[in-house]
């Protein structure tokens, strides 16, 4: 075989990538199809001894290290022309080029040459290179072969065949080449790489106690005072089985702390949904953090939390701090801005802060897409994806699973099933349940029932509880009862414990005035033991976060809440509210009803925050549930009254309210 047959053919090799040569790390690949000029050449030759074999293997690492696979083949091709020596010490990074290239077929092409050269599988370096090469290339079955060919594999070996099995999504083949490389001889050959690895895999598996187990055998091998594989290991108790995020808080509580140890817990904290826990970590690592200094990473955590929570105050704080820090351009701690004002309900402000980010990438444009879609601004969610495509970059899935989202939020039937059509056609994007269900979510808004149930119907992919859940919804509002009764049978199938499904089919039964359904849905939350979570609106001010349950008296203020509250809803009645009843317990008489529907946490948070904030400014409240029908109802006329703006996040979408009317249009 040919050594030119590895690459395009070359004239010169290009020069390495060394402190004489700066333009080297400048990748182009129409340079590397051109003959290079006299002076490259001549810098290429002062920086590689043809007649050393180590000079032609440091120039093909330089260059693959300076990001130029391409360019590092070819330098291979040239040694082997010049110096065939040169095989054996440039064979492991030329691999490794051929892994950063995904090119399987100058792989292969170095595979023959290695066992046409007995390099393997009896020379080890060459050999964790192959696997590598094969495992990056998506070939973890040819990776195997080699793998089972090598007589006595030496744990650096082990360990790059587990780590290409977790690059490849074998997670469970990982853990048992590491069990095997445990058990074969002593725990003495797991070294921190091999840990690293085992932990990467235990974090994407069910079972909870496999990541127990290798902390164990860490500890017991001294290895657990590394601070790299105990942020490894933070993460592997937060994302593996049950999501343990104590043990995860009490390894982070015992172990050195570096800032990595730091941005992981608040991370998890923000990933998981608890804010408080992330922003309370936050505020420690400020004061006791030992000298840590915060970084754009810890922001970008720290915002996602924000989101979360709707902390609109502490946000722009963050806000601040990324602005002092000279990061608003910065792709990943902008994208977290936008997203953290999208979900505060400050679509404005996430504008202004997506327009400052240099260098979009797709995520950042899907992000303000996602912003305008949640508040019902469909035409402008549309008119960003427009700019998006004009930049050149291609929309995936999750950008049209916002961009769907945005069709529905705002009604847009048509431009809904242009998109759901032409992203298959024109992108090649099959539709998963995802996309089905902002489908028959859209459909559902318009009343086309029908077309979604046969929509649901004529999915390949098994419809999930998400999307049997967005038709009930459009059930109740366009009082389908019996598609309702079909869409909740097959939820009780798929999420069994989940009471909102329980309460929506009843609340639809009882609007129907369907009274022995009622109870008959009622007998069987409680023979199923299913317990609804108890709802609860919250609101900032002041940077403090205000808790409110149904009846809730546990606030200082409860007595002026209360008061203020009463005259609040005479004032509503007056111009017109009336209580809806019609799903409220129907073994109550009509006064206690409407009693019980006054103390929602909703109208609670709305009367706290009318009394203490500033007229004229904008009211955000975040509700864990579906904002009930009747709180809907009375804000609409609240912020008529008032003449105050409020901004509802609930479990479903954003509400804004205004002059009397909601953007959702009454469909939620």
């Amino acid at each position: 075989m040919a050594a030119a047959s590895i690459m395009p053919p070359h004239t010169n090799p290009p020069p390495p990538a060394t402190a004489r040569n700066p333009t080297a790390t400048v990748s182009d690949p129409q340079r590397h199809r051109d003959a290079p000029t006299p002076s490259l050449r001549a810098l290429f030759l002062r920086a590689v001894d043809p007649s050393r074999p180590s000079s032609w293997s440091t120039a093909v690492a330089d260059l693959l290290s300076s990001g130029d696979p391409v360019a590092a083949l070819a330098a291979f091709a040239a040694a082997l022309r010049a110096n065939p020596a040169a095989l054996r010490p440039a064979l492991p990074p030329a691999l490794r080029a051929a892994a950063a290239a995904t090119s399987l077929s100058a792989g292969r092409q170095l595979h023959l040459l290695a066992l046409r050269a007995g390099l393997f599988p009896s020379d080890a370096y060459s050999a964790s290179a192959l696997l590598h090469m094969y495992h990056h290339c998506s070939r973890p079955l040819d990776a195997r072969r080699a793998f089972d060919e090598i007589p006595a594999p030496n744990p650096v070996i082990v360990t790059a065949m587990a780590s290409g099995c977790v690059r490849n999504n074998l997670v469970y083949t990982a853990l048992s080449i590491f069990r095997s490389m445990v058990a074969s001889d002593s725990a003495g050959v797991v070294d921190e790489a091999a840990a690293l690895v085992a932990l990467s895999a235990s974090a994407r598996v069910p079972d909870r106690g496999i990541t127990g187990g290798i902390h164990a055998l860490v500890s017991k091998i001294g290895l657990d005072g590394h601070t790299g594989l105990a942020n490894t290991m933070l993460d592997a108790y937060a994302k593996g089985g049950g999501h343990d995020l104590g043990a995860a808080r009490k390894l982070f509580d015992m172990m050195e702390r570096d800032v990595v140890s730091w941005n992981t817990m608040i991370a998890l904290y923000a990933q998981n949904g608890l804010s408080a826990e992330a922003l309370g970590l936050y505020r420690n690592m400020l004061i006791v953090g030992g000298g840590v200094r915060f970084n754009a990473v810890t922001l970008s955590a720290v915002l996602l939390a924000c989101a979360h929570a709707g902390a609109i105050q502490t946000g722009k704080r963050i806000h601040n701090q990324v602005v002092r820090m000279g990061l608003e351009d910065d792709v990943y701690v902008g994208t977290s801005v936008v997203d953290m004002y999208s979900k505060c309900g400050k679509v404005e402000m996430a504008w202004k802060a997506f327009q400052k980010i240099k260098g979009k990438n797709i995520l950042s444009w899907t992000a303000m897409i996602a912003g305008y879609g949640m508040h019902g601004y469909g035409q402008e969610a549309l008119h960003v994806f427009t700019d998006m495509r004009k930049s050149g970059l291609k929309p995936n899935y999750i950008t049209f699973i916002s961009v769907l989202a945005a069709c529905s939020h705002a009604g847009l039937l048509n431009e809904g099933r242009y998109w759901f059509n032409t992203m298959k056609t024109e992108f090649g994007i099959e539709p998963g349940v995802e996309l089905y269900g902002c489908m028959v979510d859209l459909l559902g808004r318009a009343g086309c029932l029908d077309e979604a149930y046969d929509l649901i119907k004529e999915m390949k992919a098994k419809p999930d509880a998400a999307l049997w859940g967005a038709l009930l919804s459009a059930c109740r509002i366009y009082k389908n009862v019996e598609l309702a009764k079909i869409s909740a049978e097959r939820l009780f199938e798929l999420d069994a414990t989940n009471s909102g499904y329980y309460v929506l089919l009843s609340n639809i039964y009882a609007e129907a005035g369907r009274w022995k359904d009622v109870e008959r849905m009622r007998v069987l939350v409680k023979t199923r033991g299913i317990e609804k979570p108890p709802g609860y609106s919250s609101v900032e001010l002041k940077g403090k976060t205000h808790l409110f349950y149904v009846g809730d008296k546990s606030h200082p203020q409860y007595k002026e809440i209360y008061a203020y509250l009463e005259k609040l809803l005479e004032r509503i009645q007056e111009a017109g509210y009336v209580p809806n009843t019609g799903s409220a317990l129907h073994d109550l008489d009509v006064e206690e009803r409407e009693s019980m529907l006054r103390i929602h946490s909703e109208k609670l948070a709305v009367a706290f925050a009318l009394m203490n904030s500033v007229q004229g400014s904008v009211i955000h409240v975040i509700k864990n549930l579906r904002v009930c029908t009747d709180c809907h109802a009375a804000i609409k006329i609240i912020t008529k009254l008032t003449g105050r703006e409020i901004i509802v996040r609930d479990i479903k979408r954003f509400h804004h309210f205004k002059d009397g009317l909601c953007s959702c249009g009454d469909y939620w």
